[in-house]
């Protein structure tokens, strides 16, 4: 695949009263993604904070309202108003590192049949064993994912345009856990879901950090199961963590 034969790519992040995190991510996505992507949407999420004044000091970057809270009417939001032929979404509290937009190139060129392309997170606020420990989910579920053909992070995925559209977008009747569980479910529909351990994200351990890991590993695993098994997620409110 040559340069002028590559897919575009346009990068999505849903934000929601991010004004602490949003400007350490989009430096990040300015000095590794910026010139490779098509566009740079940043979705505001009915924000009452001063997210709107971090994306107007990033002139590349497109600003998006929206203003029925949720991460998925957020990601749908960003979905309509974005041209790429692969959607890459990514949370307000990652950071895009170099070399993450060219494992997309490389995976859906590879891969005729690539629907979706997701991988783990690493934490850049845990250190030493603590962040050892909250990886460790990802090679846990490994067997899991070979059963069921599917798995999928949220704040760290590229999902090609045309199976969005196959699957009629995101579904908005999923409020906060479950939602991703759910992309990658319905994705394996049209096409192959791959989650490559070295499509990794740096990103904020701040809700494991709140909760605690075990709580928070149990809370994800109930909802995988239950999108599995029932097609809805087993837990409908949540916490935001600011």
């Amino acid at each position: 695949m040559t340069r002028d034969h590559r897919p575009t790519i346009s990068l999505i992040i849903p934000a929601y009263n991010e004004e602490d995190y949003l400007p350490a991510c989009l430096d990040a996505v300015m000095a590794n993604l910026a010139g490779k992507v098509k566009e740079i949407i940043v979705v505001d999420n009915n924000s009452t904070d001063r997210t709107r004044e971090v994306v107007e000091r990033y002139p590349a970057v497109t600003y998006v309202f929206e203003p029925e809270k949720g991460i998925t009417r957020a990601r749908q939001t960003g979905y309509r108003a974005s041209t790429g032929d692969i959607l890459a979404y990514v949370d307000a509290d990652t950071r895009p590192p170099e070399g993450w937009i060219e494992q997309i190139w490389e995976q859906f060129a590879a891969r005729r049949d690539l629907a979706c392309l997701s991988g783990p997170y690493s934490f850049y606020d845990l250190t030493g064993i603590r962040n050892k420990m909250s990886t460790s989910w990802f090679i846990a579920a490994q067997p899991v994912y070979k059963l069921t053909g599917y798995m999928m992070v949220g704040g760290n995925f590229a999902i090609s345009r045309d199976v969005l559209e196959k699957m009629g977008g995101f579904d908005s009747s999923i409020e906060f856990y479950g939602e991703d569980v759910d992309i990658g479910k319905r994705a394996k529909i049209h096409g192959k879901v791959l989650f490559s351990r070295r499509f990794v994200m740096p990103t904020s351990a701040r809700r494991m950090k709140k909760q605690g890991f075990a709580r928070t590993a149990g809370i994800y695993l109930a909802n995988y199961v239950s999108i599995m098994l029932r097609g809805r997620p087993a837990h409908n409110d949540y916490q935001d963590v600011r």
